[in-house]
C-alpha cells in the first residue's frame, strides 16, 4: 500500500510473528510433583538455547519465503508455509517458556531478552490445544476472506480491491466512488463474529503469558508502562493537530467546490469515499483537486532518468552511493547477485518493494519490480535504508536484531527519502538547477497529502483495537467505535449510515491480518525528527524541507551509532543517541511544513474550519 513500505521482518524475530497464525503450540501437562525453583542462571541458559534453536531454523525459513516471493507456485508456497509454521510454532513455545521466568530475579539485560521473546507473539494461543487450533483456523479464515474478497455489481461485473483502488485514485464520480466504497465493505461483514471469537481466545493466551489481555501485551512493547503509551501517542498527536486541521480545512473546501457542498458540507467531517483512497488514509491521489493554482517548476526526475540512460541497476547503484557518501560500506557482491530488481519473465512474483536480510549477517537483498520513475527512485533509497539498518545491528544477540521499536525501521527508510531533495538531485546531476522556494508549496502539499493526512489514521487503528481487546467495548459496538474514532481524529465520516451488522474495520487488511499499526504512526513522527537531527549534524542551515544529508560523513556516523544498537536498549536511549533527547517530538513537522502552513492559513482565512 502506498505510504506503507513493507520491510521483510523474517530476519527480525520480534516482528516475524506479526501476521502468523499459530497452531498446536500449547502443552498439556499434569503436575505430579513440585518442580525445582527456577534461577537467574536457568534463565540465561534458556535464552542461549532458545536463540540457538531459532538461529538454526530461521535461515532455511527465510530462503523458503524468498523463493516463494520471487517465484510464486504450488511448490514454493507449500515449502514456505511449512517452514513458516515450524518456526512460528517453535517461537510460540519459547515465548511461553519465557513466561515461566516472570517472577525470577534476573539482571536487566536478561529481563529485556525474556520480555522481547515473550512479547514476540501478536495473537498468543491458549495452552489448550483445541483452542489454539481454533485460533489458528480463525486467523486463516479471516485472511482468506480478505484476500479473496471482491465486489460484484448488479450487472454481474466483479472487481478486486486492487482494481477498485486503482480506479478510485483518479475517479471523480461521487456516485461510483460510493458504490465501490460500500461494495468493498460487504466483504468484511461476515468477519465480525470470527474477530470477536479470535479476541476472546487470544486474551486467554495473553493471560497465560502474564498479561491482563492482548491490549496490554501490544501496548507493553514500547519500553514504558502499557497504560502510559496511549497517552504518549495523544501527546504527539496534539503537536501535529493544528497543521492537520489546516490541511483538512483546505481539502474539504476544495472538495466542496468540486462536488458541491451538498455532497461535502463545510461544517462536518469529510465523506470518506472522496479522498482518493479506499480507506481515506492518505490523500495524495486528489492532489489535482487541491493543488495550488500558481504555475510551479517541479523537477522532472522521471524524464531525467530516461534521458540520462538510467536502468534499474543504475538507479540502485545511485541509491547505494547516497549511503557511501555518508561513510557506510558498500553493499556486498551477493546483494547484486541475489536481489530481484525487475519482474522476471514467465513467472509470478510479489512486486511490492521490500528489503530482506536472509541470514542475519550479510545476505542483504531488495525485491522490487523497478519502474524507471522518480517515485521509484525514492522507494529504492527507502528500501536500502532498511538494508543498512539490518547490517548495522547484525552483531547484536539474535533477540536484539531489530529496530529500537517497530516504528524505527520504517522511519529510517523514510528519513533517507526525505533527503531526495532538489539539492541532492542537482549534486548527482539529475537536474541542472534548483527551483526557487516559490515552487516548494506544491511539493510540500504532495508530501502532506501522503504523510500528514495519514497520521491520525495511523493513530486510531490501534486505538480501536486496544479498546476492543481490553473488552472496553462489546462486539455490538465495534463499528460504532470505529467511526467515532475516525471522526474524532481524522475528521472523516462514513458517507452513508452504517448498518448494525457492519464491520468496517475488517475492510482494512491490517485488522483481519492482525498486523499492529502504531508502527506506522510512529514512523511518520520519527522520520521528521530524525531528518532534523541529521540536517543539524550535517550543518545544513537552510529550510528543513530543502535539506539533504548527502555527502555528510558526520551525519552518517551519528546515524550508524543509533542503528548499531538494534533493540539492545530501550528505544528512548537509541533516540537520544541521535537526537540528544529521549522523547519523541512532532514539532519538527511544523518546521518542515512551515511554508505550506503559511499558505494554507491564507487560503483558509475566510473559511469555516473544524468539524
Amino acid at each position: 500500500i502506498k505510504g506503507q513500505s513493507m520491510l521483510n521482518h523474517k530476519r527480525t524475530l520480534i516482528a516475524a510473528l506479526v501476521s502468523v497464525s499459530l497452531m498446536g503450540c500449547g502443552e498439556s501437562t499434569t503436575q505430579t510433583e513440585a518442580k525445582p525453583q527456577l534461577t537467574a542462571q536457568d534463565a540465561k541458559q534458556f535464552l542461549q538455547q532458545a536463540q540457538n534453536d531459532i538461529a538454526k531454523m530461521q535461515v532455511p525459513a527465510a530462503h523458503a519465503e524468498w523463493s516463494y516471493a520471487t517465484n510464486i507456485n504450488f511448490d514454493t508456497a507449500a515449502v514456505s508455509a511449512y517452514f513458516n509454521e515450524v518456526l512460528s510454532t517453535k517461537v510460540a513455545n519459547l515465548a511461553k517458556e519465557a513466561a515461566k521466568f516472570n517472577d525470577v530475579d534476573v539482571d536487566a539485560d536478561t529481563r529485556r531478552q525474556l520480555d522481547l521473546l515473550k512479547n514476540s507473539l501478536t495473537m498468543p494461543p491458549p495452552a489448550d490445544a483445541a483452542k489454539a487450533e481454533r485460533l489458528a483456523k480463525i486467523g486463516s479464515d479471516l485472511s482468506a476472506m480478505y484476500g479473496s474478497g471482491e465486489y460484484c455489481s448488479e450487472d454481474g461485473t466483479c472487481k478486486s480491491l486492487v482494481e477498485m483502488s486503482s480506479e478510485m485514485a483518479t475517479l471523480r464520480d461521487a456516485d461510483k466512488l460510493l458504490e465501490y466504497w460500500t461494495g468493498w465493505r460487504e466483504v468484511s461483514k461476515p468477519m465480525a463474529g470470527l474477530y470477536a471469537e479470535q479476541v476472546s481466545l487470544a486474551n486467554e493466551g495473553a493471560s497465560e503469558l502474564g498479561f491482563e489481555n492482548v491490549s496490554a501485551l501490544w501496548r507493553g512493547k514500547y519500553d514504558m508502562p502499557a497504560d502510559e503509551f496511549p497517552k504518549e501517542l495523544d501527546r504527539l498527536w496534539t503537536q501535529v493537530e493544528p497543521f492537520y486541521e489546516s490541511l483538512h480545512c483546505h481539502v474539504r473546501a476544495k472538495l466542496g467546490e468540486h462536488y458541491g457542498e451538498d455532497v461535502v458540507p463545510q461544517d462536518k467531517p469529510i465523506p470518506a469515499h472522496l479522498l482518493g483512497n479506499m480507506w481515506a488514509q492518505s490523500w495524495g491521489n486528489i492532489y489535482d483537486i487541491v493543488k495550488p493554482q500558481q504555475e510551479m517548476k517541479v523537477p522532472d526526475v522521471t524524464g531525467a532518468l530516461v534521458e540520462q540512460g538510467y536502468d534499474e541497476i543504475a538507479m540502485v547503484k545511485q541509491a547505494e552511493s547516497f549511503f557511501s557518501s555518508l561513510g557506510f560500506e558498500e553493499l556486498p557482491d551477493t546483494f547484486w547477485e541475489r536481489s530481484m530488481f525487475q519482474k522476471p519473465e514467465g513467472r509470478d512474483v510479489q512486486c511490492h518493494a521490500s528489503a530482506w536480510d536472509l541470514d542475519d549477517k550479510d545476505d542483504l537483498r531488495i525485491k522490487m519490480c523497478i519502474q524507471k520513475t522518480g517515485e521509484e527512485f525514492n522507494v529504492i533509497h527507502h528500501e536500502l535504508g532498511h538494508n543498512y539498518y539490518q547490517r548495522a545491528y547484525k552483531d547484536q544477540p539474535l533477540l536484539y536484531r531489530g529496530s529500537a521499536n517497530d516504528g524505527f525501521h520504517e522511519a529510517i527508510g523514510d528519513t533517507i527519502a526525505l533527503s531526495i531533495t532538489p539539492k541532492y538531485l542537482k549534486q548527482i546531476n539529475l537536474i541542472d538547477e534548483i527551483p526557487d522556494a516559490s515552487n516548494d508549496i506544491g511539493m510540500l502539499m504532495q508530501v502532506a497529502l501522503d504523510k500528514i493526512a495519514f497520521i491520525p489514521f495511523g493513530l486510531m487503528v490501534d486505538q480501536w483495537r486496544w479498546k476492543v481487546m481490553s473488552g472496553e467495548v462489546t462486539p455490538e459496538q465495534y463499528n460504532q467505535l470505529w467511526w467515532e474514532l475516525r471522526e474524532k481524529y481524522q475528521g472523516v465520516m462514513a458517507p452513508v449510515e452504517r448498518s448494525a451488522d457492519a464491520f468496517d474495520p475488517g475492510a482494512k487488511y491490517h485488522v483481519p491480518a492482525n498486523v499492529p499499526y502504531t508502527r506506522y504512526f510512529l514512523a511518520h513522527i520519527l522520520q521528521f525528527q530524525f531528518h532534523k537531527a541529521l540536517c543539524d549534524i550535517a550543518g545544513d542551515e537552510g529550510p528543513l524541507n530543502r535539506c539533504s544529508i548527502y555527502g555528510s560523513e558526520e551525519a552518517g556516523k551519528a546515524l550508524n551509532e543509533m542503528l548499531e544498537m538494534g533493540m539492545s536498549q530501550p528505544w528512548q536511549n537509541a533516540l537520544e543517541t541521535l537526537t540528544g533527547s529521549p522523547q519523541m517530538d512532532a514539532s519538527t513537522i511544523a518546521d518542515y511544513f512551515a511554508p505550506l502552513k503559511t499558505w494554507l492559513d491564507e487560503q483558509n482565512a475566510t473559511r469555516q474550519c473544524g468539524w
